[in-house]
């Protein structure tokens, strides 16, 4: 199965305050294994940026000035992500501010159907517990030394970790081994049923082996089951 772990870096919170979408990074995962492909853009937002912003992410009004708008990138975008489940941490945010970004250059948003929230995930498997992507790196041994700043496609690769974790590790690797022991035990059955007839052998005591055991217990003193 194909899935899409992504992750956007923006201008703030709310896309209807007129905040914009300046970074965003997606890996592909099949099978709950990384492929190496990966789509990675910045873009202009067209505006500039608020300190609090960029104190986060580290993406200044001048680095972004000469960076595409995302309507020169939206076509690519779309036809990385295909019709692939998508994957996020607090995932509504991202998807706000991507079906924004498409909205405004006239393509057709990403249905919500295909929104998977590792933040809902982990609600579930870690009740009551921190559930920041820092805080699951760490409940999980995962490393993150090198993340000093949010980075969209830092995070996705971190992300990406953390998912096949939420989702209970290889799972799919320990199906498959599951199914070669399967086939391993059926082919010891077959192997057994093709062997000859035995007749069962007798398991019972003979008579004479009855009165050993009789007169050995005459010889037992004060046996425990006498009292």
């Amino acid at each position: 199965m194909r899935e899409i772990i992504f992750d956007t870096e923006t201008t703030g919170f709310d896309p209807k305050n007129g905040d914009r979408m300046v970074e965003i990074g997606c890996i592909e995962m099949v099978n709950r294994v990384l492929t190496g492909r990966s789509y990675h853009a910045y873009f202009n937002p067209e505006r500039s940026m608020p300190a609090e912003a960029e104190a986060v992410h580290g993406l200044s009004d001048a680095f972004l000035s000469d960076k595409p708008l995302f309507a020169s990138c939206a076509q690519e975008f779309l036809d990385f992500i295909e019709d692939s489940p998508m994957i996020a941490h607090n995932a509504s945010f991202d998807f706000n501010f991507i079906n924004h970004e498409l909205t405004l250059c006239s393509h057709p948003i990403v249905d919500r159907s295909r929104m998977v929230d590792t933040v809902a995930l982990a609600k579930v498997r870690h009740p009551g517990a921190k559930l920041s992507l820092d805080a699951l790196c760490s409940r999980y041994g995962i490393d993150r030394s090198h993340r000093t700043k949010h980075g969209a496609l830092l995070d996705a690769e971190l992300l990406a970790q953390v998912y096949v974790e939420l989702r209970g590790g290889r799972q799919i690797g320990l199906e498959l081994m599951a199914e070669v022991n399967e086939i391993v035990v059926e082919t010891k059955v077959l192997a057994r049923r093709d062997r000859p007839f035995r007749q069962p052998r007798p398991h019972a005591a003979t008579e004479a082996e009855l009165m050993r055991h009789a007169e050995f217990l005459t010889s037992v003193d004060a046996p425990l089951w006498g009292e």
